[in-house]
């Protein structure tokens, strides 16, 4: 079963794999100064919007510009979680206003929250309850392309198969040769 502790490998394009290969890793976050030292020397602009975040393996929080691929910010590995993340100012700290697991390249299950929720805890932020808002992905067993669940559908948006609503699955299935064109 999904949940903590269980760890995510990238399952996007291995082009983008490869064209981030040498880009550092996300900052980590360990502490609320941690947070601030690395929102202060963000971009302007990157502040405006969501960051990408990882959960690494040890279970600490890694930032990184929206703009930046998850397997750059996880440095190539695993993840016990992935999505984007803001911040804002408030009573002298920060709090989480939005975190979500959207995260092609990981596709973590809502159950990711966990780590999500524990890494943030032992940084010492605030955060919510449960992710603002959570993804659920699923790989179309049909044509083998990575699907986010809209709304209860579980029907590939490519080929109009449906999907396998239950989690394990969710993105190990191969496409099959006989794929139906989209």
């Amino acid at each position: 079963m999904v949940g903590a502790g269980h760890r995510y490998r990238y399952v996007g394009p291995a082009d983008v794999r490869a064209s981030v290969a040498d880009a550092p890793e996300g900052w980590p976050i360990r502490s609320p100064a941690e947070l601030g030292a690395y929102l202060a020397a963000a971009d302007l602009r990157d502040r405006e919007e969501p960051f990408t975040y990882v959960i690494d393996p040890a279970g600490s929080l890694r930032l990184a510009p929206r703009h930046s691929e998850h397997v750059a910010c996880a440095g190539g590995g695993e993840v016990l979680g992935a999505g984007e993340i803001a911040f804002a100012g408030e009573r002298g700290g920060w709090i989480v206003t939005e975190v979500s697991n959207h995260s092609t390249g990981y596709c973590p299950d809502p159950t990711s929250w966990v780590a999500v929720a524990g890494a943030l805890d032992r940084a010492g932020i605030d955060r919510p309850e449960d992710f603002t808002v959570a993804v659920v992905f699923r790989r179309c067993l049909d044509f083998g392309e990575r699907n986010l669940v809209r709304d209860g559908d579980y029907i590939c948006a490519l080929c109009g198969a449906e999907l396998p609503e239950d989690v394990e699955p969710r993105l190990t299935a191969q496409p099959s040769t006989d794929q139906r064109p989209c």
